[in-house]
């Protein structure tokens, strides 16, 4: 894997080039952004070696598109065009049932591998690029048997190089669990901080009195909303089912207290503790 092209040199992108360029050094890492001051920063960060244009994709064994969902739905077709047959594409994006029927019928869908790697933080920009973002963390790769089985391996093999779990979907299977586990934290979130700023005018007060508790609830609000936005977008009708969820049970924990039954709400707590064994058997 020595000619590699990420596009979009940010938190995701750039932590993919960090871990290549690591394994394999003799590797050329190439960046391609609209964002120019993203390709400088990148370079003078060395989380690319060089940057490039889509004229140049002919010459890649890997490229990595990690762009907000709605422009990587249509810049995978105009890669795929580009690239050779012996080159793998894959995309990091957080919907997969809109991007891989984009590209269904496309002549080169063997060159492409629907990928999301559960990793990230709430941060943004080259400058967000972690070494060892992807270790022991989850990989959700849809529709594997639409890949050329070779190029599959080269995607596999760096996949568990980088030390990440592997978990097959359906794009339709993947987008619906999503929402719950990702798409509806990131809301919350977003509206927490909301609520908060709303009735807190005085901003020392939020400081002074925001806890641990507060800071790690709404620490995903921290999250660019050029990112979300399309998720949200592209996801809407299965973030709309999980949220009405939500907010059935957030209704449901209101009534127990206006009706004062404490008892109730302890035992809702108590039995949602059970989330902790889950998580803990997911490390």
């Amino acid at each position: 894997m020595k000619t590699v092209f990420i596009i979009g040199v940010g938190l995701i992108g750039g932590s993919f080039a960090l871990d290549i360029k690591k394994l394999h050094p003799e590797s050329t890492i190439y960046g391609i952004d609209n964002n120019e001051a993203h390709l400088e920063e990148a370079i003078a960060l060395k989380v690319i070696d060089k940057t490039a244009q889509f004229e140049d994709l002919k010459h890649a064994d890997l490229v990595i598109l990690a762009i907000p969902v709605d422009a990587a739905i249509n810049v995978l077709p105009k890669v795929l065009d580009k690239v050779s047959d012996n080159a793998i594409v894959f995309d990091v994006g957080s919907t997969k049932e809109d991007i891989c029927a984009k590209v269904k019928n496309h002549p080169k869908r063997r060159n492409y591998l629907a990928v999301h790697p559960i990793a990230g933080t709430e941060y943004s920009g080259p400058k967000a690029a972690l070494l060892g973002l992807y270790n022991n963390k989850t990989n959700i790769i849809c529709e594997v048997e639409e890949t050329a089985f070779k190029l599959q391996e080269k995607a596999l093999k760096l996949f568990s190089d980088l030390g990440m779990r592997i978990r097959y979907m359906n794009p339709k299977a993947h987008d619906k669990h999503i929402a719950y586990v990702s798409h509806l934290s990131h809301i919350s979130a977003f509206m927490l901080g909301k609520t908060v700023i709303d009735k807190e005018k005085n901003e020392r007060d939020i400081f002074d009195m925001a806890g641990s508790g507060f800071e790690s609830t709404v620490r995903l609000a921290k999250s660019s909303p050029a990112m979300w936005t399309p998720i949200f977008k592209q996801n809407k009708t299965n973030v709309i089912e999980t949220l009405e969820e939500y907010i059935s049970n957030l209704n449901h924990f209101k009534k127990m207290m206006q009706d004062d039954d404490f008892e109730a709400v302890y035992n809702e707590m108590e039995s949602t503790n059970y989330i902790k064994d889950i998580l803990n058997g997911i490390k």
